[in-house]
């Protein structure tokens, strides 16, 4: 049976430096789902050409557009680059470039060249879910997606900012806080009984 072994993490976009080579449909399809979760990531694009909707939507967040063709020195100071060039060649050079920089890296539809994936996300005030199939299937992940932003009440965030206030109030020691509001909210998974 297959396995996910992936490890999931929440980044601070806006601490890091994206690059995202390519500038066709997958390069915008990318910053827009970036933007779109994190629209204070800090990005920049480099391609000979953009797609006008990609120049629109970089001026809505912190984006800078390089018109020139991908070279090593565009990966300096880098944290994370996305490969999006319909040019194999290219992506497996960003790809290797970056694994001898230790800059983690995505070949878009690519997965031996990813080491990581960019799934799903649904976003509902402070609550976030994020939803791989380990690249194995981005329509699955796109059916789920749209099960979990129908499913996650709309006021979830009026819960979580809530619980935070009373968090703050709680008397003890970590341990003793997590019982607290492990006992409070217990009520949110358990199922009625016939």
């Amino acid at each position: 049976m297959d396995h996910n072994n992936l490890y999931p993490i929440f980044l601070k976009a806006n601490h890091l430096n994206i690059l995202i080579v390519g500038g066709g449909y997958v390069a915008e399809e990318k910053l827009t789902f970036l933007l779109k979760s994190s629209p204070d990531a800090k990005v920049s694009m480099v391609a000979p050409i953009f797609k006008e909707g990609t120049e629109t939507l970089s001026k809505q967040g912190d984006v800078t557009l390089i018109k020139d063709v991908y070279k090593k020195k565009y990966l300096k100071g880098k944290h994370i680059v996305v490969a999006t060039t319909d040019v194999p060649e290219v992506n497996i050079k960003v790809y290797k470039h970056c694994r001898k920089l230790n800059i983690l890296v995505n070949v878009a539809d690519n997965p031996p060249y990813c080491d990581f994936y960019m799934g799903g996300i649904v976003t509902k005030g402070n609550v976030k879910v994020a939803i791989s199939t380990n690249g194995k299937s981005p329509t699955t992940t796109k059916r789920l997606r749209q099960f979990f932003e129908d499913v996650i009440p709309e006021n979830i965030n009026d819960l979580v900012k809530n619980l935070n206030h009373y968090r703050k109030k709680i008397k003890g020691d970590f341990e003793q806080k997590v019982e607290t509001l492990n006992e409070v909210t217990k009520g949110l998974i358990e199922k009625e009984k016939p």
